[in-house]
């Protein structure tokens, strides 16, 4: 159940591929965003929880920064854009062997006009040959914004995690935890599972194909076996924008969306703690990209 004491609320912002999503999941200590290679992994804000004692730290995960191509790119910057407003601190994350970019120049300018307070978090600090590495880079982020604090940190072995808790502690007030304690996000089933099939095709596809792709969950119940254990049957759509695609994603005798399925059942089947029955059918949306009801039916729409 939802308790009282301290809460704070906090929007993760960055480029493409800066580790915003690895971040939030090693914050929170659950997977709920995709996490990928590949730009434009996250398309939509993602919330996720963590409640430690009498504090409920609610995250934002944005998707990056980029230039406006279709409907979808549309709603993922207002997405980043609507994140700015009521919350008590903004993570800036930055990769640690990069200087800034005009996608982050303009990020910054936006942070500007909101004037939220705003940590810079150097991420991937484990890729860097020598440690003095970082400061130049911390020096021409700091130049562009008066930035309460830096901390440099590895989302994927947690260093520096524990002091940007107690850092980001310093925003939090009285005041209710707008959900459960037990909560780590406020993602639908549907949702979550949907994140984890488009992660596997992620991973598994080529450079172009992935963006063109959506999952949609047809159907979802639970069930017992004869033995009594627990089975939850999915169903679930991979919408390809052209037919050329279709044949990618399902591959030579199905092996792509065999591959798919089982790599995507086994991280299902980790996260609910329960056996999966996964079944994945492949169809084509051309243009559903900039279509606004498609967008909307997959979860997509900022509004």
């Amino acid at each position: 159940m939802a308790g009282a004491g301290k809460n704070v609320f906090v929007t993760i912002l960055g480029r493409p591929n800066v580790g915003k999503s690895s971040l939030l999941n090693a914050l929170v200590g659950e997977k709920i965003a995709a996490v990928s290679s590949k730009p434009q992994t996250t398309r939509t804000k993602i919330t996720g929880v963590l409640t430690r004692d009498e504090v409920q730290y609610v995250f934002i995960d944005t998707p990056g920064m980029h230039r406006s191509r279709d409907r979808l790119s549309e709603h993922m910057l207002k997405a980043i854009g609507s994140s700015l407003g009521s919350v008590d601190c903004v993570l800036l994350v930055a990769d640690a062997q990069k200087k800034p970019n005009e996608a982050e120049r303009e990020l910054i300018r936006s942070l500007s006009q909101s004037g939220a307070p705003a940590l810079l978090i150097i991420n991937k600090i484990d890729l860097l040959e020598k440690k003095d590495m970082i400061l130049p880079v911390i020096a021409e982020y700091s130049s562009l914004y008066p930035f309460d604090e830096c901390i440099p940190v590895s989302a994927l072995s947690l260093d520096g995690l524990d002091r940007l808790l107690e850092i980001i502690l310093r925003y939090s007030k009285e005041g209710p935890h707008y959900f459960p304690d037990d909560k780590f996000t406020d993602q639908p089933e549907r949702v979550l599972i949907s994140e984890m099939i488009r992660e596997k095709l992620l991973e598994l596809l080529s450079k172009e194909v992935p963006h063109g792709i959506a999952v949609g969950i047809e159907s979802l119940s639970e069930r017992d076996n004869r033995q009594g254990e627990g089975i939850m049957d999915i169903t679930a759509v991979i919408y390809c924008e052209k037919e050329s695609h279709k044949g990618i994603v399902i591959g030579k005798g199905g092996a792509m969306l065999k591959k798919v399925g089982q790599l995507a059942r086994e991280d299902i089947e980790r996260f609910f703690m329960i056996k999966v029955n996964l079944q994945l059918w492949v169809k084509v949306k051309e243009g559903w990209r900039n279509r606004e009801g498609l967008i909307k039916n997959f979860g997509l729409s900022s509004d």
